[in-house]
């Protein structure tokens, strides 16, 4: 018997989003979004409060990077996302990252986050806080690549687990996909 719980913003896997912009002094600001995804071949869709600095970087700019929170720094990714770069200008460095420029936009990188997708800004919605970005670059460090791909258990990405507020680390591979279906065909 299954139990009902309303309403809920609960999805597994729910990515642990670090987005990176540009303040308008030009010093690197990152924040952790939990509520995103991919939503056409080369956009993501992201909720960002219209309260959080990330959001007016995003109007004055009109691009962001987005890593992927990993296993190795998620205290700091967690912080990031507690703090907020309205009060804490330096948030950035009390958190240990290095900002390094996007070669495809007008954004950071960090040197700790060793994915990222490039994007520029399609539209922000600052009634329903909806960023859509174009994703126009994808960069990794050679750290993380296995035969010049990116490998998830170099990578050590984390998930947010929204019903228990704790982060998981992902890795484990299962099946394969596009394939393992073909058995009942």
């Amino acid at each position: 018997m299954r139990q009902n719980f309303g309403a809920k913003p609960w999805l597994y896997p729910m990515p642990v989003l670090m987005i990176g912009t540009y303040n308008a002094d030009g010093t690197a600001n990152i924040m952790n979004a939990a509520w995103g995804g991919i939503s056409e071949e080369n956009e993501i869709t992201i909720c960002v409060d219209a309260s959080h600095k990330t959001a007016e970087n995003l109007q004055q700019r009109g691009a962001f990077t987005v890593s992927i929170g990993t296993v190795d720094m998620l205290v700091s990714c967690d912080y990031v996302g507690i703090t907020s770069g309205n009060q804490t200008p330096d948030k950035t460095e009390r958190a240990g990252f290095h900002a390094v420029k996007a070669e495809a936009v007008d954004a950071p990188c960090f040197a700790e986050l060793p994915m990222a997708l490039e994007c520029r800004v399609v539209s922000y919605d600052t009634d329903t806080c909806r960023l859509v970005g174009e994703i126009v670059n994808v960069s990794a460090d050679e750290s993380v690549l296995t035969e010049g791909k990116i490998d998830p258990k170099k990578l050590r990405p984390i998930t947010y687990d929204p019903v228990h507020h704790d982060y998981l680390a992902l890795g484990e591979t299962v099946g394969k996909a596009f394939c393992d279906g073909k058995k009942l065909k």
